[in-house]
């Protein structure tokens, strides 16, 4: 009988592949190019593949299939592909279950029994009898519908939940009877970059933008509007609450625990917002402004009747909290509540207090603060990771947290505030053996001078002999911190003798807004630099070497292996962008993409902005009469974030311009978005695919070891 785990060979000759592998040749499909040029200054570039731009079209439909009839038939002769599935369909196999919430007079969690395609929401009622409230499975029969968020009215009763259907950004919000479990009005339709907020239990609040003229996936949306839905009443009598005067890409609005304000939000960039508030307890009260800039990131996180406690990064990087009375809000009146420190602040609050959530080298570090500003406790965690949850409402007693690292599946903990007691709530069972690995952070020096910490994860006993087939996974951009986290794709690649690295690049948050800013614009070159780096460490220290280095992001790292693999082809044998901003003098054109300037910058800013991002955008970067590594771009057709176009156009252009065997795929999912709400099965596969790719082109056979 065959075993359930993987062994791998690799190959003695580190340019040859291993036993029974050859480089498959790969015919692609004729990729018509058409005549269109823009100008940018006094520069025309040619822009062969705008037609791929038109997601609506015949053409690009069959360029699509085509394209994918080639990827799947080169993935379908990996010979070690099913086995690579079998192996991570079991490791996935194991119930997952939720931190509880309560609601009227139920306690609602999600779970999955493991394979389902998407976690099904149960409560139970006072008594303990289990049923199941909401079921994702049952949207749709190929699990690409999925649930996009929820939120209950004030006393539980009822509850309006969204739908993303084929991944989209798009939603459609449900209002049902949480009591009896029936619909109980029309659904909302055409709801994007929204959450839904219970005004008491008469209404709601929630954002859109119009509908756009031309395809609702990529046309440009850029007017965000705030709107009140009245239950009772039909959507086109919704009252538009804020941008309508004035314009603005995001907002967002929020009630307060209390019933007492609804806190507005409201920006043009994903960094920096304005801040407004609006007392409900009055009629017809006016909006007021706290903030009325872009220049800072400002978020009103508690209140205590009309004591205001904002969360805010102005005049503080690492961001700190700070209290001001509601008759007079203004910064000039904020006061220090939890001021800043060297370590970045992510704050939440429940069980009436606040928890002061530290990244320490991207690691967690958590406070816990009375109602005065006074240090209760440090909360004592389970390890070194990463630790999430502490909140809740005001009233409760028992909060909940998660705490992970790459070698520590995700487990729940009970955490009572009043005492500092935490206990296990909920344990995963996964066929896991976290003794076994070792996970450990170091800091590497990149380009100019620059310490970037990278945390490198394997088996214990690694031979350090530069053969180790190596993960190297980044980001770099948005404020966004990578944080140590498990997954059971990267647990399948390490039990597979598989090195997985994922260094802290500037461009992300893990030190602040100075780190962050380091890596946007016309610093942007800098991100690429921390990776190219990290790399280079990774082969220097003979963790790995090029031939069994593989690259891999999505979104903006979809962006950052696209510029690093045409910056440096030479660094790595693997190159996996995924859902990538490809083209960086068009992305502002597309969907809300211009929202991405603050990191980004444009092509129209001038002519120096526009040579700077010329020169690192992926699609324009690819030469004739370079051997690029082995390359699969993975997108999905209805990504309405980052539209597949970017994809496309990167992949035509380097199927074109590709010299020697080296294979140039797309693997397009179908029904799919940007990644959010994605079925399980269609995960697995994914990274089934992924690692399967990459180790056969690395030289690596796995296979099933018998008894």
């Amino acid at each position: 009988m065959k075993k359930t785990f993987l062994i791998m060979a690799v190959s003695s000759a580190m340019a040859t592949f291993g036993q029974n592998q050859k480089p498959k040749q790969v015919t692609y499909p004729v990729t018509t190019k058409g005549e269109t040029v823009d100008v940018y200054f006094d520069t025309k570039l040619p822009d062969p593949y705008r037609w791929l731009e038109d997601d609506k079209s015949a053409e690009t439909g069959a360029w699509v299939k085509a394209q994918n009839e080639v990827t799947y038939g080169y993935l379908a002769q990996i010979p070690f592909r099913d086995v690579l599935k079998a192996r991570m369909e079991k490791l996935w196999n194991y119930e997952k279950i939720g931190a509880p919430f309560k609601e009227g007079n139920f306690t609602y969690y999600y779970k999955n029994n493991g394979l389902q395609n998407q976690s099904v929401l149960y409560r139970k009622d006072a008594k303990g009898t289990e049923t199941v409230f909401l079921d994702p499975n049952t949207f749709s029969k190929d699990g690409t519908t999925s649930l996009g968020g929820l939120d209950f009215s004030k006393d539980g009763s009822k509850v309006a939940y969204a739908i993303s259907e084929g991944g989209s950004d798009w939603r459609k919000v449900i209002i049902m009877d949480a009591i009896s479990q029936k619909i109980i009005e029309d659904t909302i339709v055409d709801v994007k970059f929204s959450g839904v907020s219970w005004k008491g239990n008469e209404g709601f609040y929630y954002s859109s933008y119009d509908k756009p003229k031309g395809s609702e996936l990529s046309a440009k949306t850029d007017q965000h509007k705030l709107y009140f839905h009245k239950l009772g009443t039909a959507q086109k009598d919704d009252k538009v609450i804020f941008g309508a005067d004035q314009k603005r890409r995001y907002v967002g609005g929020g009630v307060t625990e209390d019933d007492r304000y609804l806190v507005i939000t409201a920006s043009n960039s994903t960094y920096g917002n304005e801040l407004y508030i609006k007392d409900l307890t009055k009629p017809n009260s006016p909006i007021v402004t706290i903030v009325d800039n872009f220049k800072s990131d400002n978020n009103i996180i508690e209140n205590e009747g009309g004591k205001l406690f904002i969360e805010t990064d102005l005049n503080a990087p690492n961001k700190r909290i700070v209290t001001v009375d509601v008759s007079n809000p203004k910064p000039e009146n904020w006061k220090d509540f939890i001021a800043e420190t060297e370590n970045v602040l992510s704050p939440s609050t429940g069980g009436g207090y606040f928890f002061a959530n530290y990244m320490k080298d991207a690691v967690s570090v958590v406070k816990q603060y009375d109602y005065s500003g006074k240090l209760v406790r440090e909360i004592q965690l389970p390890g070194v990771g990463t630790a999430g949850g502490f909140g809740g409402k005001k009233k409760e007693k028992t909060l909940y947290y998660s705490f992970t690292n790459y070698i520590t599946p995700g487990s729940i903990f009970s955490f009572e505030p009043a005492t500092g007691t935490s206990a296990v709530y909920e344990k995963p069972k996964v066929d896991f053996d976290s003794e076994l690995y070792e996970s450990k952070q170091v800091f590497y020096t990149s380009k100019d001078g620059t310490k970037i910490p990278m945390i490198i994860t394997h088996k214990k006993g690694l031979k350090l002999d530069g053969t180790n087939p190596t993960m190297l996974y980044g980001y770099g951009g948005f404020n966004v911190s990578l944080t140590p986290s498990f997954s059971i794709a990267n647990a399948v690649w390490m039990e597979n003798g598989g090195v997985y690295a994922v260094p802290n690049l500037r461009g992300g948050g893990e030190y602040g807004k100075k780190w962050h800013d380091a890596g946007t614009k016309m610093q942007k070159q800098n991100v690429f630099d921390d990776f190219i780096a990290a790399a280079e460490y990774l082969i220097a220290q003979k963790y790995t070497s090029s031939q069994y280095l593989a690259i891999r992001g999505g979104s903006n790292g979809g962006l950052l292996v696209g510029a690093t693999m045409t910056q440096r082809p030479d660094l790595m044998r693997v190159a996996l962008p995924a859902v990538g901003v490809m083209d960086m003098l068009r992305y502002h054109t597309f969907t809300a993409g211009a929202g991405w300037a603050y990191d980004y910058g444009t092509a129209q800013d001038s002519k120096e902005m526009f040579n700077y991002i010329k020169g690192y955008s992926p699609v324009h970067n690819i030469q004739k009469g370079i051997q690029y590594p082995a390359t699969m771009v993975t997108t999905g057709d209805h990504d309405d974030r980052v539209v597949p176009a970017h994809s496309f156009k990167f992949a035509a252009e380097l199927q074109e311009k590709q010299t020697g065997t080296n294979p140039t795929l797309i693997r397009i999912d179908i029904n799919a978005g940007h990644g959010a709400g994605k079925s399980v099965a269609a995960t697995i596969q994914e990274n089934v695919d992924i690692q399967a790719f990459t180790l056969f082109n690395m030289g690596v056979v796995l296979l099933p070891e018998l008894e």
